[in-house]
């Protein structure tokens, strides 16, 4: 079973895209490092104050992705910088 979620956020701090890249870059690392996931930015690259973070895991079931994705976007919503705006869940 393959998961996967979207997250837009509003970055309230970014006030360019050097700011903008820089909370990203930390926060998918952190991210990638402490649960199985992928993720990667794939909306508003160029927009300093938005962007959809996407994050995807492979399990063998659907539970097992989505306890995987749910601890993933408690992670992600930890972080002060931003907000999320909304969340979208895809299964294959």
């Amino acid at each position: 079973m393959i998961g996967s979620v979207q997250c837009e956020f509003h970055i309230h701090g970014a006030h360019s895209l050097k700011e903008k890249r820089a909370v990203l870059q930390r926060v998918l690392t952190r991210l990638k490092q402490k649960y199985n996931v992928a993720a990667g930015e794939m909306a508003y690259q160029d927009i300093w104050q938005r962007t959809v973070i996407e994050v995807v895991t492979v399990a063998s079931s659907q539970a097992a992705c989505e306890k995987e994705l749910q601890r993933a976007i408690k992670f992600l919503d930890t972080f002060p910088e931003w907000e999320r705006l909304g969340t979208n869940y895809e299964w294959l």
